[in-house]
């Protein structure tokens, strides 16, 4: 019987789908929510898959270390901790895990601005404090029924955080890079340039992709860009907002308060400047994070890898134009043990 391929697991799973794991390959698991970038390199040396959750990154320093690797499954939707580039370089298949977030991630985003459109955080902190009690003025928030939401990203989250919206009565916009006629007309959405969305909107929601195009792509001028009062909510990546402008336009007041669940650095540190404004919302990558969503997520992984391991190209793989010389890669490197 030939010997099981070795793979790594970079954060503890449940044991069930550890047993799942270990039918079908030998399985080390990494202690700790957040293994350095070193251990992972170190650990990955003589693996032929990863199972890559929650943000491990998967350079080409680690892929050119570890010469028998030939699969890498990503615990998420997105999979910017992955260097696709060099993994499809030396034969490395990777994949992902769409869909199954989608509707959980638009109701986080949701919640998101309604919070600090509401000051819902901060008028809890009001009553923790005993300031009600003490008679000072309550903290006045702003209606989202009837105000102009402005979606960048109108992938399947941001379509289900437009249908929210439009059951909110709001006015919907969005920028992407592709016009979507069918979805304008379906959901009454308008697509605009990203200045002009950015200058009409009252919430401004980021749900792209992070590529090198739409990295950095929310600096000073764009934020300045603007209403006086309107407020930004981030569920896409941290890289792609400068925190500092974004903390000045705040605390000026040219922009009425922000909702982030993600940042750049993550995890977010304790001096983190937005931290110390009122109207900052930060919650910690939280998207994804209910039960049965982190569930079916891991299911997901757990069939990619598996799927891999065994030669089949999962349905969700993001460099399947690889696959020729990636079954002659995996063929080489499970016979070189």
């Amino acid at each position: 019987m030939p010997a099981k391929p070795r793979i790594l697991v970079t954060r503890p799973l449940p044991p069930p789908a550890i047993k799942r794991l270990e039918a079908v390959a030998e399985v080390q698991v990494l202690d700790g929510e957040r293994p350095s970038n070193e251990t992972l390199r170190e650990q990955s040396a003589d693996k032929h898959g990863i199972l890559a959750l929650l943000g491990a990154r998967v350079d080409e320093q680690l892929i050119r270390g570890a010469p028998r690797l030939y699969a890498v499954s990503n615990l998420g939707t997105g999979y910017d901790n992955i260097d696709v580039d060099a993994a499809s370089k030396h034969g490395v298949l990777v994949t992902r895990t769409p869909g199954v977030l989608t509707e959980t991630t638009a109701d986080l985003t949701f919640a998101l601005i309604l919070d600090v459109a509401r000051r819902v955080s901060e008028g809890d902190r009001f009553v923790r404090a005993g300031t009600w009690a003490s008679g000072q003025q309550l903290p006045f928030g702003r209606d989202v029924h009837g105000a102009t939401l402005g979606i960048i990203g109108l992938g399947n989250i941001g379509t289900a955080v437009a249908r929210r919206g439009r059951a909110f009565g709001m006015n919907v916009l969005y920028h992407s890079r592709t016009h979507k006629p069918a979805m304008e007309r379906r959901l009454r959405l308008k697509y605009l340039s990203l200045d002009d969305l950015l200058k009409q909107s009252d919430f401004v929601v980021l749900l792209a992709a992070l590529t090198p195009q739409t990295k950095g792509m929310i600096g000073e001028k764009q934020l300045r860009m603007m209403k006086p009062g309107a407020m930004l909510i981030n569920v896409a990546r941290g890289s792609m907002v400068d925190s500092e402008a974004l903390y000045e336009a705040v605390k000026d007041g040219h922009l009425g308060g922000a909702a982030l669940d993600v940042t750049e650095p993550e995890p977010t540190p304790k001096d983190f400047p937005l931290l110390t404004l009122p109207n900052v919302v930060v919650t910690p990558h939280i998207g994804s994070a209910t039960t049965v969503t982190r569930q079916a997520m891991m299911n997901l992984a757990l069939d990619n890898m598996i799927g891999a391991l065994q030669g089949r190209i999962p349905r969700n793989t993001v460099n399947r134009e690889i696959e020729p010389q990636w079954r002659q890669a995996r063929k080489q490197r499970l016979a070189a043990r």
